[in-house]
C-alpha cells in the first residue's frame, strides 16, 4: 500500500492522519505497516483526503486520478 507515501508527500504525521480516521496513532501505524487491515471506509476516507482513489492507495494502478 501507499498509505506511508502518501502521507510523507503531504507532510502529514500519523497522528494526524490517526485523529482525520478516529483510530488510535498505533492502529494507524500497524495500517501503515500493513500489521493489520485497514477497513474500506477508511480507504475511502484517506482516498478523499489524498484526491486519488482506492486503486491508486492499494497499488492496483498507477493512476492517480479518482474516479468520478
Amino acid at each position: 500500500m501507499r498509505l506511508k507515501d502518501l502521507r510523507e508527500d503531504n507532510d502529514y504525521t500519523q497522528t494526524f492522519i490517526a485523529e482525520y480516521l478516529g483510530v488510535k496513532q498505533n492502529t494507524y501505524s500497524q495500517y501503515e505497516c500493513e500489521k493489520r487491515e485497514i477497513p474500506i471506509s477508511l480507504l475511502i476516507k484517506l482516498a478523499k483526503l489524498y484526491d486519488t482513489s482506492v486503486d491508486y492507495i492499494l497499488e492496483l494502478t498507477n493512476n492517480t486520478d479518482k474516479y468520478e
